[in-house]
């Protein structure tokens, strides 16, 4: 409410009592200010009232909401459904133009500004996380492999005699099919088991490089977060290789905003190396819905063309659900997250030690996995190994994976042995599970009484009794 209707309000009901509303509406107004001052992510989290007041002021800047608004084209943001319209808080015209994801649209300065923010507070929310360097970075409305996808044809124009990339195995099956579906050859760099460790065959890349060219080769496809035992790839290395023999370097760090061994593996790889841009998911690391990613990187310039080879406009649910996360939890808020995540992450490893230990397992020595562990499945026939996980699910525990050597899985045309364990034999059978942002220790405690319970039955019947007997335990 301006200063006139305030003054045409004293005449209504008692001045004090409109001052003290104008003054709480000011209190709201300034945390508005300080945002678009700033274009940082809040240091603490805002109510929810003060949200949606600013998405609401957000939506009548947009022309579809406009009073007496006559929109004679095919695209004004016109909504059938009340319920859809509520959903989205009126605001329909998404993001980007035409010729740039990230331009700003004419017919809605509302939601351009929503998106504008957007990115500059997860930018901020990347350098708060450990990559200081990070000089660009937005949302996109795909998830990270077809982000991926994005970046790889990017780079296409850049190398147009480019065929192949140079994967270090990491066996998860969107990042090897972005390759495949972006027109590129994977070449599989297998990884050197090191203890109990995978861990990335530096030599092998370089062998490779010399081998096909430095020009044919578009890009090195790394991975962060991955699922035990594999380990993040050797980032620092990686980057120095690609820079001494100008190659490209191009992150996939899926869920590794939530780690600041991740976060710290790639501003190191940047600072003495060459990376082109880190790609993340926006559900994993920021608990969104499904369906959004974040590009970054530090050539300004460069995230730049990965944003207009965007074709068209999309939606801007993802920025609208990373935005109003982020007002809400704010950069202290995110923080705590973090923190209780590397707490459970400490919490899951010492119970899940305890449950191996009490079935003669062993909890795998992967001291460079920041999030995942895995735990030996050896002393499980393997008949009943390969159904565990499914066991598991029917109980209501989500997330792990039972991983059996020797399984055969061919995708996009490829064949891999061992699927699943990133490599071709690994000496034992395993489950994986995660100590990732959001988990309590209610999760944890249900989860290794669960699995205490799945691995009792396993060695005491047969796998199909086991399924029809058991109950669930809350």
């Amino acid at each position: 409410m301006n200063a006139e209707n305030c003054s045409l309000a004293e005449k209504i009901v008692s001045s004090s009592y409109v001052q003290q509303g104008a003054q709480a509406r000011r209190a709201r107004e300034n945390l508005v200010r300080q945002l678009f001052e700033q274009k940082k992510c809040p240091e603490i989290g805002w109510d929810d009232m003060s949200i949606e007041l600013l998405l609401q002021e957000l939506a009548v800047m947009d022309s579809n909401n406009f009073p007496g608004n006559c929109g004679v084209g095919e695209r004004e943001a016109r909504i059938a459904s009340r319920l859809v319209a509520n959903r989205h808080y009126n605001i329909g015209h998404g993001i980007g133009r035409s010729g740039d994801i990230t331009a700003i649209q004419p017919k809605a300065a509302g939601s351009s500004l929503l998106n504008k923010l957007t990115n500059s507070m997860v930018l901020d929310i990347i350098k708060t996380a450990g990559v200081q360097s990070a000089a660009s970075a937005f949302v996109v409305p795909m998830a990270t492999g077809m982000s991926l996808v994005l970046c790889m044809l990017t780079l296409k124009q850049q190398r147009p005699d480019a065929r192949y990339v140079l994967w270090p195995r990491i066996d998860q099956k969107s990042c090897f099919k972005s390759m495949v579906t972006a027109g590129f050859k994977p070449i599989v760099i297998e990884n050197k088991l090191e203890g109990d460790e995978l861990r990335t065959d530096i030599s092998a890349i370089e062998l490779k490089v010399q081998e096909l060219g430095a020009k044919n080769i578009l890009c090195v496809m790394t991975t962060t977060s991955c699922f035990a035992p594999r380990v993040p790839d050797r980032i620092e290395e990686v980057a120095q290789l690609c820079a001494k023999l100008e190659v490209p370097h191009l992150i996939n760090n899926a869920y590794g905003v939530q780690s600041s061994k991740c976060m710290h593996l790639i501003q190191q790889g940047s600072r003495i190396g060459r990376i082109d841009a880190f790609v993340q998911s926006t559900d994993k690391n920021f608990m969104v819905p499904v369906g959004g990613s974040v590009i970054a990187g530090f050539d300004k310039k460069f995230i730049e063309e990965i944003g207009k080879a965007y074709p068209g406009r999309a939606s801007g649910t993802p920025s609208m659900d990373l935005f109003i996360t982020l007002l809400s939890l704010g950069v202290k808020g995110y923080q705590q997250l973090l923190k209780e995540r590397k707490e459970m992450y400490k919490y899951l490893s010492a119970e899940l030690t305890k449950c191996a230990e009490a079935h003669g397992e062993t909890l795998l020595h992967i001291p460079h996995n920041p999030i995942s562990m895995a735990m030996s499945l050896r002393t499980i026939p393997s008949e009943l190994a390969t159904q565990l996980g499914s066991m598991l699910f029917t109980r209501f525990v989500s997330g792990t994976r039972v991983v059996a050597t020797g399984e055969l899985k061919t995708v996009q045309g490829y064949t891999f042995h061992g699927f699943g364990s990133h490599t071709d034999n690994y000496p034992c059978t395993y489950l994986t599970a995660a100590g990732s942002v959001g988990m309590t220790k209610n999760d944890v405690d249900l989860f290794v009484k669960r699995l205490h319970k799945v691995l009792e039955r396993c060695k005491k019947t047969g796998a199909a009794e086991t399924l029809e007997e058991d109950t669930i335990e809350t």
